[in-house]
């Protein structure tokens, strides 16, 4: 396949995926909203995640951005929060360290299986359901912030009050 049809194809599948999650962003009880950062290029997102019902997030509404590559859906997206988040699996920069997102290669640490991995049937409906699943339920034994991951094994009530605090802020944000 040349490479002007990979981008075309890749092009055709997030326009019709886009189009999909817009309808279901705009359902009542949605979890998520999305929109394209420019109307002139399908492969940056806008997304805005509404935190978990009955998590520390509660309440927040968290911007992130996702990048698709121009071989997707073979390859992942990848994905950073705008809004100030303290999550054990979010680095401090914003980005989203969970397996879903990590190309479709044997782990060489052995941490990861293959089919916790990224794969070509992943949506972006499923990859926003496993962010916010994550924000649920952090996973510590592989974190990407250490002092976050501490923050919450350790000190329960602190976590919960910087993690208000980013809901705070994620509210104030334009």
């Amino acid at each position: 396949m040349e490479k002007g049809n990979k981008f075309n194809g890749a092009a055709f599948k997030l326009q019709k995926e886009l189009k999909g999650k817009f309808i279901l962003s705009r359902s009542d009880n949605s979890s998520f909203s999305v929109g394209l950062e420019d109307d002139d290029n399908i492969f940056e997102w806008t997304v805005t995640l509404f935190g978990p019902p009955d998590t520390d997030y509660e309440g927040g509404m968290f911007k992130a951005l996702l990048k698709f590559p121009h071989d997707y859906p073979f390859e992942p997206p990848t994905m950073r929060f705008i809004s100030k988040m303290w999550h054990p699996n979010i680095y401090e920069d914003g980005r989203v360290c969970i397996s879903i997102l990590h190309s479709p290669v044997q782990d060489s640490s052995g941490y990861e299986d293959i089919t916790e991995r990224w794969n070509p049937a992943q949506t972006v409906e499923t990859i926003l359901v496993s962010v916010l699943s994550m924000l649920s339920n952090p996973n510590d034994e592989s974190p990407a912030n250490v002092d976050a991951a501490i923050m919450w094994r350790n000190d329960k009530a602190a976590y919960k009050r910087q993690v208000q605090r980013c809901v705070v802020r994620s509210m104030e944000d334009p």
